[in-house]
This record gives structure tokens, sequence and C-alpha cells, in this order.
């Protein structure tokens, strides 16, 4: 009996991992209009992020967004990229959580950031991974832009510091 329920275990886990890796690939689609080759577009109505690439094409990866009242639209940069970066709660965060810790190290299962993260000039926000990629698709963060870490790494590939990235509500 214990057998057959790890092999039960084992296929379900091997089905869920392979449909994250499947969602995982960026899609090759028709840009957004009205902006520059290399401008990260995240329209959050849609719960995806656009790289446009030029002549009409864009990549369009799925992501998590702000929740309700902490979403918020503007234009920034990316003024920063870092691997397995350690996250330490903003004060609203805290606020909602008081038993976090006040930094939780990089690579460890409970960091949210993920493998990666790029963060945004002029507040707490960052583009980064996340440990729990179910929450992929869905309005889930307290700002930022969650994404799976297959589709960070790659992200973090291909766009540099200084990046402009433009968080529309649609």
């Amino acid at each position: 009996m214990l057998r057959k329920f790890a092999v039960m275990a084992a296929a379900s886990m091997a089905i869920a991992l392979s449909a994250t890796l499947a969602q995982a690939a960026p899609a090759m689609v028709a840009s957004p209009e009205g902006y520059a080759p290399g401008t990260i577009v995240v329209k959050t109505n849609e719960r995806k992020l656009y790289l446009v690439l030029g002549e009409g094409r864009a990549l369009r990866y799925p992501v998590g967004v702000g929740k309700a009242g902490k979403q918020w639209a503007g234009t920034t940069r990316i003024d920063g990229k870092y691997r397995q970066p350690a996250w330490s709660p903003p004060d609203d965060v805290k606020r909602d959580n008081p038993r976090l810790p006040d930094v939780i190290p990089g690579g460890s299962p409970s960091n949210p950031m993920g493998v990666a993260a790029m963060t945004l000039a002029g507040g707490e926000y960052a583009i980064h991974g996340t440990n729990r990629p179910n929450s992929v698709g869905g309005y889930v963060s307290y700002g930022c832009v969650r994404m799976y870490n297959q589709d960070i790494s790659d992200l973090f590939e291909r766009v540099a510091v200084g990046t402009q990235v433009v968080v529309t509500p649609r």
C-alpha cells in the first residue's frame, strides 16, 4: 500500500512539474503598440509581462500581480539584478504577517523572491521568481510582479539594469 501511494505521489508531482515547465516558456506574440524594443510592459489586468523585441514581436510571460489595493501603474527602470536574493519584508507585509523574520536568506524555500529578482527604481517593488508557482497568473502580491523561476531566469538574461518597465492597469 505504501509503495502504491509513493508511486502515485511521484506521478502526481511529475505531472505538476511538467505542467509548470510547459507554462514557463515565454510565447512569441504581437508586440503591444507604442513601446520601444527592450521595454518591459506589465499589463496588470491580463496578468502578463511582455518584453518588446521590435519588428512587431514580443515575448509574453504569465505573471502574478498586485492584489486589490496593492496594484500600481507607472513607468520605472530596473535598478538592480540579483540571483538568489535575500528578502526583507516591507513594512506593510510585516504588519500583515508579524511572525515573518526580518530577513529570509536567499535560496531558502520560504523566500518568496525565488531564484532571481530585478528591483525597480523608486519603490519597494521587484520583478522576481517565486517559491509558489501556483500563484503565477493571479492577483497575489503586494505590488511586485511574480514569475515562474524558469521565466525570471530567462528574462534576467535578456535585460540589463536600466531597462524601462511600464506597468499598466490593462
